[in-house]
This record gives C-alpha cells, structure tokens and sequence, in this order.
C-alpha cells in the first residue's frame, strides 16, 4: 500500500523571519525573569508578611472590580449590540478609552473627578462621608476603570453573533425583556461572558499606575501586588523577580484557560458529549391520535386519552371568557398596507416574490419591526398598545430557534413558566403537547441532539403550549428534506385543525399554501395582489410569480382583438375574449403544451419555434424549459418515453403548441 504525502506550502521568508523576530522579542521579557529567579529563596519571598498582605489585598481589589464591572458592564455590552442610538459610537469609544490610555493619565483622570478637590469628590465626602483616594475604595475604582473594558468589548462581541431571533422568538412566548436576558442571552453568550470576566479580573489584578496615581502606595490599604513589586525592585530585586514570576504565572493560566477566546460563541454548536440525533423515523408515539368531530385538542380543550403518554393534563383554557376562540383584525401601515379579517381556525398561506413584505407583515403583528405598524385586535382585545410578550402571538421563524442550552421540554415549557405558571404543572402540559407531535420520547434531549423534523416538531409544541391567540410561521417546513417535510406538513395540519385562533403561514412551497391553508394571502411590494381560497388562487392567480409557484406558465399581455398582445413581445391566440386594452395574464398549465420536432400542423393556433434550455424530473414525468425569441420561456410536461422517442436533450431545436382553449385568462 502506498502513501500519498501531502506537501504544505511553504510559507514565504520574507514574513517568517520577521514573525520569528517578533516571537523572539516577546519571549525575551519573559526569559529574563526565568533566568534570574533564585529558586531556592522562591518560597521565602512569596510567604513573606508584606507579599502574603498585598495578594489578599490584590484578589480583594480584583474580585471587587470584577463585580462592579459584571453589574455595569454586561448592561452596557447589550446596549451596545442590541440599540441603535445616536452617539453610539462615541460611547464605544469611551469604553475603548482606558485600554489605551496611559494608566497614570487614567489615574489623574479620576483623582480630578473623584479627589477632594474633583468635579464629584466634594459631594461624596460631604453627602455620604465617602472619601476614595487613598482607600481601598480607591483602589477597586482605578481597577475597574482600567479592566472593564475588556469585559464590554469581549460581551458585545458574543452578543453580536448571537442570532436576534432567540430573542425575538422568546419574548413572542410572553418572557418579558428582563427574563429573556437572564434566560435566553446570557445562557447563550456564556462563553463570551466568560472570557470577559475572565480577563477583567486578570487585568484588575495586574493594575498599577493608574492604582498608585489615584488611591496611593499604602501598605495593607492600596498596596496592591504590582506595587509591591514596585517596592521591592528598589531594595530587594530578587524578591521582586520572584513575585513578578507569580503575577506572570496568573496571566498565563488565565489566557491558557481561555486559548485565544477573546470572543465566546454563542451556545449553538452540539456539545461533544452529546447522544447522537435520532432519525426522523426513529420509534416514538403516533402524533396521529383519534380525534372528535373538531379535531384533536387544542389549547382550552380536554385531551383524548392519548394526549399524553405520561398521564398528563390536558392544557387549561387560556382564557375561559371568550370560549378559547379568537377572530383576527389587523391593519398594517408603513411598508405594508393591508387589512387582515379572519374568523378562528382559519389558516392563512403568505406568499410572495422576495422582498413582497411576509415577514415583514409578521414582524409587524408581533410588533418587532419599526417597518410597518399594525393594529391588531384578537378577539375582543386590542394588543396594537402591547409589547410583543404581552400580545400572545406565537412565533416559530424558519429555523425555529429552539434555545440551545434548553431541552426539548424545557423549551416547550418556557411560555407557560413566562406566564407564571408552576414549574410542575408547565412541565406536565408542556411533556402533553410533545407526545401529541410524536416527539415525547425525545424531551430529554438538547436541539442539537434532534433532526430537523424533530426540531420543527418541537418548535410547533413549544409555540401551541404558549397558549397564543395567534400563531405566525415563518416557512416552518423550508430546512426540511421532502420526506420529513412530508411527515411534519401532516402533523401541522393535524393540529391546525383544532386551533382556536388565526394561524399566518409563510411559504414559498405551493404544496404547503395548498394542502395548509383555507386562504392564501399574495403580497406584492407590501400589498395585497390576491386574498382567496387556495382553489381561486390554482385556478386564477394574479401574479406571474404564483403561477410560476403553482407550476404554471403565466405571460402577461394586453387584451386585443384576437386574443393577448404579450409584454415582450409576440401573440397568443385564446379562446375568451377580453375588452381591448384591459390588462391580462395568459395561465397556461405545462401539461397543455405539446412539444415537436417538426411544425405541427392541425388545429394549434399558438405555434412557435424554440430551443431546449433545461430538462427537469418532476415524479414521473420531465418538466422541459424551451426558450423562444417569439415568446417569454414556456414550461412543458412530457413523459419519459416521449422525450426519448422525441429525442429531447439539452440544446435541441422544438416547435411548441397551445391550443385557444388551453389558455386562461386572468384579468389584472
């Protein structure tokens, strides 16, 4: 057997040598105080009284400015990663300020604002007796003006890679924004958070000039360990080294322990000691259970005696005043304008080109975006006034943003506890809704652990136990491959059923608008083009692009004498006639178009000449692109066996025909 070396390039000498020189530079410092350590007096200098004295004083300092920055500073990263502000840059520079200041100018900065004769000092002693210079108090200040810093920047680094969507799912969960930062943020910018802490207590500890400037040298009150060294250098330099070598020892750990994380990463990767992710079609409870004449159970309805494998309750009625059931009015203003009316249990498919405003329209209704403002009433309640955690509109986006660090049954029953419900009762009803969508038997389980379909299950449950009068999906099913979107379409459709409130389901998948939906909303530039039954919609769509989503051909045209005048060019006869001038699009279904390799003759009245562009499988039958300079591209639909006894491939040169009454038109 042979084997295959991989050479590495190598790297040029003209960057090695001065990367090696500067390794070397740095090294150096560090050398110097290896080799003059006397390392048989290195345990008398560290236990001496005065180093015994100053390292307690030290770790009192530090651990007292790392408390003060963690309450000021985790603050003011979030503010700085999650609101825009005028003068925000301004605020970033004077948190970047004491990193490169000089630390004594640092120290005169404070003695002038919080000395007895600063701008504050005065007033603190007069008020409150409070005299920091020359107190320890001194000392924590001039620590925490130097090493906070380090905290805000590595915390708003973290918390810029922190998707917004965690945030924004939890508060639709009714968690206020208190609670979301205490149990979705910090959670998940732990490790960010760490590192930050981690070297603002390094840096607190390492302080000296700006310490010596503001708070003084004083033995046992400000004499901290950098100013110790200071001290011994002068009479006793051996002892110095020594106590240099402890104080490098501490920064060396700490930079180790962090291996280069100057920036922690949200809690999203799977963690190494994870279970493996169980396969979609692994063994659990049938999510599909015997229901009663309005469909399975939903919120504020009794369970069947499947509800739940565990014996759990049935979740309780949200809201006995109003029967559970809650009709939808919103008007949306600002980048979309339009008026939404839905009676309850009705479910709603938004489509639309990119850019059309969908989730725009559901950001609005959750009261997210500053874009568009809706007025919404649920039921007999006008939420237009509420924050979003207070509305009870669910939310489940496109990757369903389970909180990582949560399992499946802690994520389930985050809403209910949101809302003050007890932690036993919301655990129960949040174990109930995951075994009726099959996914019970994974509760245990971290997102990372489950496949895609699973997660999508459990975003569905996680958002019903919320109890929410309104339930938005933005493309629930888009990350799924064709079999478990296939499953998980079923089961959503399962418990769409017996829902007591308005569901909004965006979608590109004509499969979803069709088999979801009782109405498919179409939006253009915010607006609605088409507001029907999914059936209207198939039958008469109104915009080029559903009818291209639904897999038909759509050219649009001007009505004429014989039939359509296309925008680009060309015409098509049709068999209905239009008033001259009035605005059209020609709906023709691929399966109606005839495909030759000579002109037809016959009864075709629509006839053109064309050249293969792409040959697509669509089940059992090929979906043929055919190109035209007399027409826009046409899609047709042939079989197998005719495209080889046509000899269809990539290139080849066709005629295409439509007949008149193959055509539909749809006036615009």
């Amino acid at each position: 057997m042979s084997r295959v070396r991989t050479r590495r390039a190598r790297p040029p000498v003209a960057l090695v040598i001065p990367a090696v020189l500067a390794v070397a530079f740095l090294l150096m410092p560090l050398l110097g105080i290896l080799a003059r350590i006397q390392w048989s007096e290195l345990g008398a200098h560290l236990t001496s009284p005065g180093v015994v004295e100053a390292l307690k004083l030290s770790l009192l300092v530090s651990l007292w400015a790392l408390g003060i920055s963690l309450v000021l500073g985790v603050p003011l990263a979030w503010l700085l990663a999650r609101v825009e502000f005028r003068g925000k840059a301004l605020v970033r520079s004077l948190v970047l300020l004491p990193m490169v200041l000089p630390p004594t100018v640092g120290g005169v900065a404070l003695l002038l604002a919080f000395g007895r004769r600063g701008l504050l000092g005065p007033w603190l002693e007069g008020t409150f007796g409070i005299t920091l210079p020359f107190h320890t108090s001194g000392a924590v200040l001039a620590a925490t003006f130097v090493a906070m810093p380090f905290l805000v920047i590595s915390l708003e680094g973290a918390l810029g890679g922190l998707k917004p969507s965690y945030e924004e799912t939890a508060a639709s969960l009714g968690s206020t924004p208190v609670r979301v930062f205490f149990t979705v943020t910090l959670p998940m910018v732990g490790p960010g958070l760490v590192a930050g802490a981690a070297l603002t207590w390094a840096r607190a500890l390492g302080e000296f000039g700006a310490t010596i400037t503001f708070a003084g040298n004083l033995p046992g009150t400000t004499q901290t360990l950098p100013l110790q060294v200071y001290l011994l250098l002068q009479d006793r330099p051996e002892a110095a080294t020594s106590v240099s070598l402890l104080l490098l020892a501490i920064a060396m750990a700490v930079l180790v322990a962090l291996r280069g994380r100057w920036t922690g990463t949200p809690v999203a990767r799977r963690d190494a000691d994870a279970a493996p992710v169980v396969a979609d079609d692994a063994p659990g409870p049938d999510p599909a259970w015997p229901a009663g004449p309005a469909g399975p159970a939903a919120p504020g309805r009794p369970a069947g005696p499947t509800g739940g494998a565990s014996g759990a309750a049935a979740p309780a009625d949200p809201d006995p005043a109003d029967g559970g059931r809650w009709p939808l009015h919103a008007t949306v203003t600002g980048f979309n304008e339009l008026t939404l009316d839905a009676e309850p249990g009705t479910t709603i498919a938004v489509v639309g080109e990119n850019g059309a405003g969908k989730t725009t329209l559901l950001r609005a209704l959750l009261g997210l975006t500053p874009r568009a403002y809706a007025e919404l009433r649920l039921g007999d309640a006008d939420v237009t006034a509420l924050p979003p955690h207070q509305r009870q509109v669910a939310w489940v986006p496109q990757d369903g943003a389970l909180f990582p660090h949560l399992t499946a049954l802690a994520n389930t029953a985050y809403g209910l506890r949101a809302r003050g419900v007890p932690r036993a009762e919301a655990r129960a009803e949040a174990q109930a809704w995951l075994d009726r969508l099959g996914v019970g038997h994974l509760a245990r389980r971290k997102p990372a652990q489950l496949s895609g379909g699973q997660a999508q299950r459990v975003a569905l449950a996680r958002a019903l136990a919320a109890r929410p009068r309104l339930l938005l999906l933005d493309e629930p099913l888009a990350a799924l491959d064709q079999t478990t979107r296939a499953r998980v379409r079923h089961t959503l459709r399962t418990h769409l059923a017996g829902f007591g409130g308005v569901c909004l389901i965006v979608t590109h998948d004509p499969v979803e608008a069709v088999s979801l939906a009782d109405r498919v909303l179409v939006l253009a530039d915010g607006r609605t083009l088409q507001d029907a039954p999914p059936s209207e919609v198939t039958r008469h769509p109104r915009s080029p692009w559903v009818a291209r989503m639904l897999g038909r051909n759509a050219w649009s045209g001007t009505a004429s004498a014989d039939g359509l005048a296309l925008a680009g060019g060309g015409r098509l006869v049709v068999a209905e006639v239009l008033p001259e001038g009035a605005r059209a699009l020609a709906i023709i279904a691929p399966e109606a178009v005839s495909v030759h390799r000579e002109r037809p003759g016959g009864s075709p009245r629509n006839v053109w000449p064309g050249t293969v562009q792409e040959i697509t499988s669509v089940g059992s039958r090929l979906r043929v692109l055919i190109g035209s300079a007399q027409t826009p591209d046409l899609v047709a639909e042939i079989t197998p066996d005719a495209a080889a006894e046509l000899g269809i491939t990539d290139g080849a040169e066709v005629w295409t025909s439509v007949k008149a009454t193959e055509v539909t038109l749809v006036r615009l």
